[in-house]
C-alpha cells in the first residue's frame, strides 16, 4: 500500500516556495509523516495542548505558521515536526507537495507536504504545544463504516461535520480531509463523507446578519 501511496504521489511533486509579503502572516505548513510497513503504513498525529488558544484538543499533524527565519515552506514543515514531536528532519524524506488548503476557521493558507520518516523513532511531544502524540493507520481511514458525524456550533449557527473516532481520539476537519483526499487520490480509497456546502455556510452567515440587524 505505501509503495502505491508513493508512486501515485509522483503526480504531486515537492515544491519548495517561499509565501508572497503579502501571504507571509496568512501562511502555514505541515507535515503529513507516513512511516511503517508496505502493507500497513502509519501517519503520524498529534493531539493539540489543551491549554491553547487555537484548535485545542484537537486532532492535527505536526505543523505551524511560516517563520521568517524559514528558507521555504518545507523547512517550515520540518521545522515545526522537530519543534513539537523531536521528528529530526535528517529523518525525513519528503516526496511530495499536496494542494494548498484553507481551513474553515481561519484564514490561513495551509500547505502539507508528505514525508517518508525512517529508522526507529523516538519522539517525544512539546507539552507547550502538544498534548498526545500517535499513530494511526491509514488502512483505518478506508474503513467508510466506521465514519460517523457531529454537529459543531459556529457563530453562523449549526453545522455538520465527519468525522473518525480512533482510540478516544476524534480525527475530523482539515486532517481528516487531507489524508482522505490523499488516499482517494493515491489508492482509489473512493471515500465519499459530506461537509457543509458553501453555499450553506453563506446562507447561515446571511440570516446571523439578518437576525442582528433586527434586533438592533
Amino acid at each position: 500500500m505505501l509503495e502505491t501511496i508513493i508512486n501515485s504521489l509522483k503526480n504531486f511533486p515537492l515544491q519548495r516556495h517561499q509565501p508572497s509579503p503579502q501571504e507571509r502572516g496568512l501562511t502555514a505548513a505541515v507535515l503529513v509523516a507516513l512511516h511503517g510497513d508496505n502493507s500497513d503504513p502509519q501517519v503520524i498525529l498529534t493531539q493539540r495542548a489543551l491549554h491553547l488558544n487555537n484548535h485545542a484538543g484537537e486532532v492535527a499533524f505536526p505543523g505551524g505558521m511560516w517563520d521568517k527565519t524559514d528558507s521555504d515552506l518545507l523547512h517550515t514543515a520540518l521545522r515545526e515536526a522537530d519543534e513539537e514531536i523531536g521528528l529530526a528532519p535528517s529523518l525525513v524524506q519528503p516526496i511530495a507537495t499536496l494542494p494548498v488548503s484553507t481551513p474553515r476557521r481561519r484564514n490561513l493558507n495551509v500547505t502539507p507536504f508528505v514525508g517518508l520518516v525512517d529508522g526507529p523513532l523516538d519522539l517525544v511531544a512539546d507539552p507547550g504545544e502538544i498534548g498526545a502524540l500517535f499513530d494511526a493507520p491509514l488502512r483505518l481511514f478506508m474503513n467508510v463504516e466506521d465514519y460517523d458525524y457531529f454537529e459543531m456550533k459556529t457563530e453562523y449557527g449549526a453545522l455538520t461535520f465527519p468525522f473518525l473516532p480512533y482510540k478516544g481520539y476524534k480525527i475530523w476537519g482539515f486532517t481528516l480531509k487531507v489524508l482522505t483526499d490523499m488516499l482517494n487520490t493515491t489508492v482509489d480509497a473512493n471515500i465519499h463523507l459530506e461537509y457543509p456546502s458553501d453555499e450553506r455556510i453563506e446562507e447561515l452567515r446571511q440570516m446571523t446578519e439578518l437576525q442582528k440587524r433586527v434586533q438592533q
